[in-house]
């Protein structure tokens, strides 16, 4: 990755400090960024299995810059991960410039992107590139990007780039355009019911030379790898006043790679969604299945990195540790995954509202393996052979093995004009085998009890109770946190997670975080438990630390 010149740099920088825009032949420049620096002063622990740091401290820190015009924008970001916090990828670790980018734009018509750019496809089935700096995910394309508007109600995008894996890039090309069509710009009868009506298809391919890729059968028989693999997406989505539907189907070529154990099987997933809004009730229910449907822009990785798509999970994300502490991650291999939502206002002053109202929210997540039959074996008797195309599914049947399920219901109730009081009740089946590669089937009950007390408009006081309850893994769990906040400069957290079921370890945390202005820095001491961190269905390892933390972020 190419480094920016000393002056260029403190040019940008200057003008940044000077202020939001200024002018320039009498059009308006806006300058905007953000610096954000995580740091962990490591200790060893032997009691949670925190082993002696390698440096005395490790930071991940960004920098991004952004110039904005009527027609021309840029951006650049720099990055230090030389020592990168525990967790991540060996190849993470390293510095620069790798992301910058120039894009001219004319109205709402056209825009042209050169450079490193972002962008997405549908629900990103065949195509997902974004930033997820808590997973270390940045998967970025550098290369070239058209959008275009040239008629009403149509939509299109092609581009072409190569992808970034950490600090250097993947020598695949990528290449891709998808088109929307939004019906009810062209019938305004349509708009004036309060009808929208969106048609779109998408197309990806990626050509990877064969040979970067030496796959053996055997001593003396190398795969035959396909140097183009072609996905296509189509969708519909129907919306009439607070019901919205979409439906959406992708399809993917022969694609052999270390995540399907090298087979030629044609890979595919579908997916319903269907919801309904109105004021004080919401209701959601979608239904997905995926078969063979890992797309990469190498074949060859593993872990995280390299994926051109995104599968999402139908499992809603958690924000209370205990309820966090088994997050699902999607199975790129194949699943059939179904999630429910419900959400309900209870009126104030009535019977099961009260004085001042209550909201009941309720969610169900159920996730299977689907059918595979007719597997085709290798000499060892194991199943998935190279070369072969691996196995047979009945679309609509299911597999033998649960991958996950979780119900929760959580209540948020004012129990006076200065206490607020949240519960909520989860019943889980995390299948750790298929997630992390062993440990079986952990099934848990967990409660939270969360009240927020407000002494003051500028002093508010919040706490946290739970408690994990299951019988399998590490057994049971009670954590507890109190929050002071001193609005809107200072907040003081103290919290424990304990272990109560085997290893009567306790995973304390003291942090204090101030903001003024745009600044906001965050300084904490502490054990961390060894664990997933899950997003959208991709997670990451995290080991267990003790030491010394300091969180900096900067807005300008």
């Amino acid at each position: 990755m190419k480094k920016i010149k000393p002056f260029v740099a403190c040019t940008a920088l200057l003008l940044a400090a000077s202020g939001t825009g200024f002018a320039q032949d009498g059009k308006q420049v806006t300058v905007n960024g953000s610096v954000q620096s995580d740091i962990l002063i490591p200790q060893a622990d032997e009691d949670i299995g925190a082993s002696k740091p390698e440096h005395w401290g490790a930071t991940n820190t960004y920098a991004d810059l952004n110039v904005m015009s009527r027609f021309v924008d840029g951006g650049v970001r720099f990055e230090f991960n030389k020592y990168p916090l525990p967790g991540f990828e060996k190849d993470f670790a390293g510095w620069g410039v790798p992301y910058l980018f120039v894009k001219g734009k004319y109205k709402d018509k056209a825009e042209l992107t050169l450079g490193s750019f972002y962008e997405q496809f549908g629900s990103g089935f065949v195509l997902r590139t974004y930033e997820e700096r808590s997973l270390g995910i940045d998967n970025h394309l550098n290369g070239v990007r058209l959008k275009l508007n040239p008629f009403k109600g149509v939509h299109i995008k092609a581009l072409t780039g190569k992808q970034r894996r950490y600090w250097k890039q993947n020598h695949s090309w990528v290449s891709g355009a998808d088109l929307e069509l939004n019906v009810d710009e062209w019938l305004p009868r349509m708009r004036e019911s309060n009808t929208f009506l969106m048609i779109g298809a998408s197309l990806v391919s990626k050509r990877e030379k064969p040979e970067d890729d030496n796959i053996m059968v055997d001593e003396t028989h190398r795969l035959n790898l396909p140097g183009t693999v072609r996905a296509f997406d189509a969708r519909v989505q129907l919306q009439k006043a607070g019901f919205n539907v979409l439906a959406e189907y992708a399809h993917k070529t022969q694609d052999p790679s270390f995540d399907n154990g090298y087979i030629y099987r044609h890979g595919n997933v579908a997916m319903l969604s269907a919801s309904y809004s109105q004021k004080g009730m919401s209701f959601l229910a979608q239904a997905k299945r995926s078969d063979n449907f890992a797309f990469r822009s190498r074949r060859s990785m593993t872990g995280s990195s390299s994926f051109i798509n995104h599968l999402p999970a139908f499992t809603q994300d958690q924000t209370y540790a205990l309820a966090a502490m088994y997050p699902y991650a999607t199975n790129p291999g194949g699943e059939w995954a179904y999630q429910a939502q419900f959400g309900y206002t209870f009126k104030r002053k009535t019977l099961l509202g009260g004085k001042y109202g209550m909201t009941l929210k309720v969610n169900y997540s159920y996730v299977n393996a689907i059918d595979r039959h007719d597997v085709q074996l290798d000499a060892a008797g194991k199943a998935l052979r190279k070369g072969s195309d691996g196995y047979k599914s009945s679309f609509w049947k299911w597999g033998d093995e649960k991958f996950y399920q979780d119900i929760n219901v959580q209540l948020e109730r004012r129990m006076s004009k200065d206490f607020k009081l949240s519960f909520m009740y989860m019943n889980q089946h995390y299948n750790k085998t298929i997630v992390e590669g062993s440990g079986g089937m952990v099934r848990s009950n967990i409660f939270v009890f969360d009240g927020l007390y407000t002494f003051s408009p500028k002093l508010k006081l919040r706490g946290e109770v739970q408690y994990l309850a299951t019988k399998n893994d590490n057994g049971d769990w009670i954590f507890g946190l109190l929050e002071l906040s001193v609005v809107p400069h200072l907040m003081f957290t103290v919290s424990d997670m304990y272990n109560s079921g085997v290893t009567n370890v306790h995973y304390y945390q003291v942090m204090v975080t101030g903001t003024h202005k745009s600044h906001r820095l965050s300084v904490g001491y502490g054990r961390t438990r060894a664990g997933y961190n899950c997003s959208g269905g991709v997670c990451r390892y995290v080991p267990a630390t003790r030491g010394f933390s300091v969180s900096y972020n900067y807005n300008f």
